[in-house]
């Protein structure tokens, strides 16, 4: 007797499972790869993207590109989600690690065509220990710097942003992103070093003038002016800043308040009391001398009144950021009421307070400071798409900076890593280390790895086969070789007499976010998709809640949330 097939799942659901799930999984690795291949190496191309609201984005910065690109399958999901992830982690590499998670998940698929198992693949004698292995070679080809070295250190950083549009402008942005850096350093000893680039290195983008004109204050930057522009000094020496977190002007109730007034003449006391407070409160702030208060709040008419009496110049509304950005440049602390102002809280350390005039905006300085931990980039440029790669660029540089001083050590670059970890893996294998059907996967990684020399060459119009084969001769000869693909040319050129060096930290970044990204979605083999949200009314619901009069009363009713 036939049985009657079982629907668990609603009708409008999309289920792929096994084989097909797995196969569809790779075929999203290597398309969302395919995108941003031909945007590696100082030959790349550039991608012209419109967004959701018509503005253009011409980049070729792997995140800022697959940021744009709305995708519909779950694995080019989650294979996007990396580059974001490199790009906060590290700052660089966010093509290098999309290439490299598609060029993994392509290698497992012969492994599954002979029906190996996925576990079989990537347990730990296979992609597991190729990662721990991969890891331990660009630790032996790895070497040390010297931080304070600056020429060295614009020489790394120049060579990571040579494949950007930037690299046309020269060591400009390598230098903005070394100064930017060394000015946000806090040493807090035993080696141990803050350099929070979010949080204290602002970039502030004008259009107009010539990119030469950008450069990295010695203070903080933002676009405001006093409150009273024609009686408040625009420029102060030396100026003692106070910055508060409280608003300079008459509490209002919290909601409807209701006062009643008998006489004509309470009016006048209830406004006399305001001013008063007002008056008291200004003259609190005045009794600790400052040149400058910065509120993140209001500040009344009155206040500004009273403060420009006193020859205080104010500026309200500002930003946390700003704000925070500005106590760290000039030793101030932030205060939150009047009455716990000390003078240990009014920040001495700048140099010059100064509001300036630049196109059609008024713009606020405080710059000269004595040790700020915390600056302003700004960049100057011929319109706000220029701008805004160059921007993205420096973001870059500043990762790659951050990342060598927080991590000092380098490894060669164009492609001489990954064609040595190649190597190793091979080498490794020959040598019985791995053993059984393991070997197959374990030796994909290697090769898998060389997706990278291969996609420089060919984004510079080399002939690859011919290329790839001589880099393998130099490194299965020497061991210690440095030897890789100048992106340039597409010759192979030993990369230390060509300076192209990589942060050690962004290197072993890219491999470990690959390899372990290409494991997890090959264990994946049931893909659900079409499932409704939670919230959704069912049929016969209402989104308004229901009222009764009382005579349609029902207790079994089920009435809308």
């Amino acid at each position: 007797m036939m049985q009657a097939p079982v629907t668990v799942l609603q009708a409008n659901t999309k289920r792929d499972t096994g084989k097909k799930a797995q196969y569809g999984n790779i075929m999203a690795g290597k398309a969302v790869a395919d995108i941003v291949r031909t945007t590696l190496g100082p030959r790349a191309m550039l991608k012209m993207l419109l967004d959701a609201n018509g503005g253009i984005v011409l980049t070729n910065d792997g995140n800022a590109i697959l940021r744009e690109i709305d995708v519909s399958h779950p694995a080019a999901k989650s294979i996007i989600e990396l580059s974001r992830t490199q790009d906060e982690e590290v700052g660089d590499g966010t093509t290098s690690v999309i290439i490299l998670a598609g060029e993994m998940l392509a290698a497992a698929e012969p492994f599954l065509e002979r029906n190996l198992h996925p576990t079989t693949i990537i347990r730990p004698a296979g992609y597991v220990r190729a990662l721990e292995d991969a890891v331990r070679v660009v630790d032996e080809v790895c070497f040390p710097i010297d931080t304070n070295d600056r020429q060295q250190m614009l020489n790394i950083v120049n060579s990571c942003i040579g494949t950007k549009f930037t690299m046309r402008f020269g060591s400009l942005i390598a230098e903005l992103a070394l100064d930017a850096v060394q000015t946000i350093t806090v040493d807090h000893g035993e080696g141990r070093r803050e350099i929070d680039i979010k949080k204290y290195a602002k970039v502030e983008k004008i259009p107009g003038g010539d990119i030469q004109d950008s450069r990295v204050l010695r203070g903080v930057m933002f676009e405001k002016d006093v409150v009273v522009p024609a009686r408040m000094r625009r420029k102060i020496h030396s100026p003692r800043i106070l910055l508060l977190d409280c608003p300079l002007e008459y509490k209002k109730g919290e909601n409807q308040t209701n006062v009643e007034l008998m006489k004509e003449e309470d009016w006048a006391t209830l406004l006399k009391m305001e001013e008063e407070w007002v008056q008291r409160t200004c003259e609190q702030i005045a009794s600790f001398k400052p040149d400058l208060v910065i509120t993140e709040k209001g500040l009344s008419d009155l206040a500004a009144h009273y403060l420009m009496k006193a020859g205080i110049t104010s500026i309200r509304r500002l930003r946390k950021t700003d704000n925070n950005r500005i106590a760290r440049a000039c030793g101030a602390t932030i205060v939150s009421r009047p009455d716990e102002i000390r003078e240990a809280d009014i920040g001495t350390g700048a140099g010059l307070f100064e509001v300036r005039k630049i196109g059609d905006e008024f713009y606020t300085f405080i710059v000269d400071c004595k040790d700020p931990k915390a600056c302003s980039v700004v960049l100057r440029g011929a319109s706000k798409d220029v701008l805004n790669e160059v921007e993205r660029n420096l973001h870059d540089a500043m990762g790659v900076a951050r990342n060598v001083c927080i991590d000092p050590r380098l490894v060669p670059g164009g492609g001489a890593v990954e064609m040595a970890v190649s190597r190793g893996l091979a080498e490794r294998a020959n040598s019985g280390a791995v053993e059984g059907v393991e070997q197959g996967p374990y030796r994909a990684v290697g090769q898998a790895l060389e997706v990278i020399p291969r996609t420089l060459a060919q984004n510079c119009g080399a002939n690859v086969i011919r290329t790839l084969t001589k880099l393998r001769a130099k490194h299965a000869e020497d061991a210690a070789c440095t030897y890789g693909i100048d992106g340039n040319s597409g010759q192979i050129v030993d990369m230390k007499e060509l300076g192209v060096w990589e942060a050690y930290q962004v290197k072993v970044q890219t491999i470990k976010t690959s390899i372990e990204a290409a494991t997890l979605l090959l264990r994946i083999d049931d893909i659900v998709s079409g499932l409704k949200k939670r919230d959704k009314l069912g049929p016969g619901q209402s989104s308004k809640p229901q009222v009764d009069d009382g005579e349609n009363v029902d207790s079994e009713q089920m009435l809308a949330d």
